[in-house]
C-alpha cells in the first residue's frame, strides 16, 4: 500500500457512486463500478486498520 492515496480513493468512490446513480448508466457499467468500489473500499479499510495500529503503538 505504499502508493495508496486514501483521499484519491474516496474521490474515486464518490465519482463511481454518481455514475451508478445516473439513470443513463448501463448495467455493465454499473457492474464494473460496483466491482471497483468493492476493491477501493477494501483498500481504504486496510489503510485505516494500519493507521489505527500505528496510533495504538504510539500510545504505548
Amino acid at each position: 500500500m505504499d502508493n495508496f492515496d486514501y483521499t484519491q480513493a474516496i474521490a474515486e468512490l464518490e465519482r463511481l457512486a454518481a455514475r451508478v446513480e445516473d439513470p443513463a448508466t448501463g448495467l455493465d457499467d454499473i457492474d464494473g463500478a460496483i466491482r471497483r468500489s468493492d476493491e477501493l473500499i477494501g483498500k481504504c479499510r486496510e489503510y485505516l486498520r494500519t493507521a489505527r495500529e500505528k496510533i495504538k503503538q504510539l500510545d504505548v
